[in-house]
């Protein structure tokens, strides 16, 4: 196993050798000129102040959608426990009635719940959606700044220098060009 890093440290040092950073004209030293970017998808959307935003606001959300779980809960388990204690003065089908009722109830409220939670995860889905396509400009800038002809996401690939990785500069990049987003997501 120890030959096949070998050789993948040998090709990607000649690889490098053979693409050795270029530098513009009056470009600051340190910054390294490269066909091949990595970024960090997520780390650049959230540490962005548009990914922030969104995040404090599913998160919001999703605590008052918590909160009034909570509630629902534990007025269904009293309306249980009331039932429960009726059983034994009640006849039977009058009994076998209310259950059905109460559980109809119960199966409503679950799905009515399950229906909020996943329009909360697609709200955040369409921030991302959002971001990914105003990113997409910012982004061909910063290729053409840099002299590169991809970016490619950094969990895909292997090994790379850490000098290509260029998230925090689309993050800087980001937030100057759009802030934190909220002009541009879908409104609920």
């Amino acid at each position: 196993m120890r030959w096949f890093y070998a050789t993948c440290l040998s090709v990607i040092v000649a690889l490098a050798a053979g693409w050795a950073p270029q530098r513009a004209a009056g470009q600051n030293i340190g910054t390294i000129i490269s066909p091949i970017l990595t970024i960090e998808s997520d780390r650049f959307f959230a540490q962005s102040a548009f990914g922030r935003r969104v995040a404090s606001e599913i998160e919001a959300e999703g605590a008052i959608l918590a909160k009034e779980n909570r509630k629902i809960e534990a007025d269904l388990t009293a309306e249980e426990k009331a039932l429960t204690d009726k059983r034994a003065s009640m006849d039977p089908a009058a009994f076998r009635a209310l259950a059905d009722t109460f559980d109809e109830k119960v199966q409503t409220m679950r799905r009515t719940q399950d229906t909020k939670s996943r329009a909360l995860a697609e709200r955040n889905e369409a921030g991302r959606t959002a971001f990914i396509n105003a990113a997409g400009p910012i982004l061909e800038v910063l290729m053409r700044d840099t002299g590169a002809a991809v970016v490619l996401e950094r969990r895909s690939v292997f090994l790379s220098a850490n000098a290509i990785d260029v998230t925090d500069d689309a993050i800087r990049r980001m937030d100057a060009a759009i802030g934190n987003g909220s002009d541009l997501s879908p409104k609920q």
